[in-house]
């Protein structure tokens, strides 16, 4: 049976751009400042569940046969531990994002994004029988201009940490916006959970902005090494979700020993000493690298992600290259994943990352020709 033939042209074209994706399998030997493992559970394989779990697998959907007393308490933890009145899991947290997203907004209703929201957050939205626009990054003022412009309901998706950026949600700024014109702040705190705030709970918590915030999104795979994701929110919304997002309705629950999974992490987030661990490694490579030439293209990130920004498709994959080669594990991240002339190099510092190895990739980076 033949394929298409704009499946081979659209590879081709993604080829002749520089944008081709391919896997690359495990990277054994090299040092980690590219993954999400942020306090380094998976790498120092400190997370090893309930393994006398009864069920292997959930049978089915948690409102036919999937469900179970572990998911339920889970949630309630979960609900505390965020300081929020309910949770609902989801199996990853872009099934999160398009569970909650795709079902809240009426077609009267009105959803406006940062114009950085992650690649899940626009296709929940897309989903969504709303109006719905981008407002530019962080900016208060452009913000308020969409809502003036807006009907019906209004809900403002942003994210408390940037995926490609690093840098963080001017939380406040647009908390004091929405609550002016009584729109629904929804925060994405994927990369924030277990790296900011008491007990790794977010930047919520870090602003004491709870009460400011209408819905959240928690993801459990990066930081929290295991998988799935939960969206916090009033007892209302959590049982609306279970009545009408599609994804939670009709994927199969996870099974016991994935939610013991979760559950370990969150021990860890409540130590905090990973993430003391990690927030020292972060202003060590700060300091490192403060008085080298290439720290000028270092966009500015209070958090664990760094991008050496090149603006060149061809810049970012040879010195990704080189960086690979010398031991490092990193990616150059390009258009379309990024905005044009926004190519660069995202690596990411870790609690398991030693000085050591900050020092040399330092070292590394201060050899490239920028």
């Amino acid at each position: 049976m033949n394929d298409p033939d704009f499946l081979s042209a659209k590879l081709e074209e993604r080829k002749a751009t520089g944008a081709y994706r391919m896997l690359s399998g495990d990277k054994d030997g090299t040092m980690d400042f590219f993954s999400n493992d942020y306090l380094g559970l998976v790498s120092n394989g400190l997370l090893k569940g309930d393994q006398g779990s009864e069920r292997t697998g959930s049978t089915g959907s948690r409102l036919l046969s999937g469900d179970s007393s572990i998911a339920l308490d889970l949630e309630q933890f979960l609900a505390d531990y965020h300081k929020e009145e309910a949770a609902l899991l989801f199996q990853s947290g872009y099934m999160a994002n398009l569970g909650l997203l795709s079902c809240i907004a009426r077609r009267t209703d009105t959803i406006i994004y940062d114009k950085l929201a992650h690649a899940s957050l626009r296709q929940g939205i897309q989903l969504a029988p709303a109006k719905s626009y981008s407002f530019r990054h962080n900016d208060s003022i452009d913000l308020e201009d969409k809502i003036k412009r807006s009907s019906g309901q209004v809900y403002v998706v942003v994210e408390s940490v940037y995926s490609m950026d690093g840098d963080l949600g001017d939380l406040e700024r647009l908390a004091s916006v929405c609550k002016k014109y009584q729109a629904l702040l929804i925060v994405d705190e994927a990369h924030g959970t277990g790296t900011f705030g008491d007990g790794g709970r977010g930047l919520v918590n870090a602003l004491n902005m709870e009460d400011h915030v209408w819905a959240r999104i928690n993801t459990f795979g990066k930081a929290g090494g295991s998988h799935g994701a939960v969206v916090l929110g009033s007892a209302i919304l959590i049982d609306y979700l279970k009545n009408f997002s599609k994804p939670f309705i009709y994927t199969t629950a996870p099974s016991d020993h994935s939610l013991s999974l979760i559950r370990e992490a969150y021990s860890y987030f409540e130590d905090g000493s990973l993430q003391r661990t990690l927030n020292e490694r972060i202003k060590y490579f700060e300091e490192r690298a403060a008085s080298y030439a290439f720290n000028s293209s270092i966009i500015p990130s209070k958090s664990a992600i760094r991008c050496l920004h090149l603006g060149c498709s061809e810049k970012a994959v040879s010195f990704a290259e080189v960086l690979q080669t010398n031991g490092i594990r990193c990616k150059a991240v390009r258009y379309p994943t990024v905005p044009k002339d926004g190519d660069r190099i995202r690596f990411c510092l870790h609690a398991h990352n030693t000085k050591e190895q900050i020092d040399y990739l330092v070292e590394k980076l201060s050899e490239l020709p920028l």
